[in-house]
């Protein structure tokens, strides 16, 4: 099971406040899940507090992907909405929805992740406050998602991000 009940206050409470940085020491996760494959390598998802840091690694190649509050501090930047750079691309979408639909969102990843292998999901106290990832290789590729749910009082936000590296 990748579902995972943190009885731990989110250091990220804001998505306006996420960042991205790229190559940094990996920050210690609270939790991860491994993948493997015999041509891509080595990919590590990880929580951090309500959000995520990303490894991967084939041969002597390594990247880290970090969105979080502290990637600015970090050396990254403010999210952006994409960053491209050779055989590594990332995309983001920051959404406002009714507090009706992030529920229904939260439901959906949670069911996912709970029967799948691939799949890492981190519940924060407070309701429908999660950060999840899922990851998978083609072709010696990887490739990643994940969601970022802030729940507020009547509304939420959802950050989405997708990314693929091949080295």
């Amino acid at each position: 099971m990748s579902l995972h009940m943190l009885d731990i206050a989110p250091r990220d409470v804001s998505a306006a406040a996420l960042g991205l940085v790229l190559d940094a020491p990996a920050p210690t996760p609270l939790v991860s899940t491994q993948l493997t494959d015999p041509l891509a390598g080595t990919l590590i998802l990880g929580v951090l507090g309500a959000s995520h840091v990303v490894t991967a690694e084939r041969g002597e190649h390594i990247l880290t992907e970090q969105v979080s509050c502290d990637a600015v501090d970090a050396g990254g930047r403010p999210l952006p909405d994409h960053a491209d750079r050779d055989g590594y691309r990332f995309r983001s979408r920051t959404t406002l929805v009714q507090r009706a639909e992030l529920a229904q969102r939260a439901k959906e990843l949670r069911r996912t992740a709970a029967s799948a292998y691939h799949w890492l999901c981190a519940e924060f106290p407070g309701d429908d406050a999660l950060t999840v990832l899922t990851g998978a290789a083609d072709a010696g590729e990887w490739h990643w998602r994940t969601w970022h749910l802030y729940p507020c009082a009547d509304t939420g936000v959802i950050v989405e991000t997708e990314s693929r590296w091949r080295p």
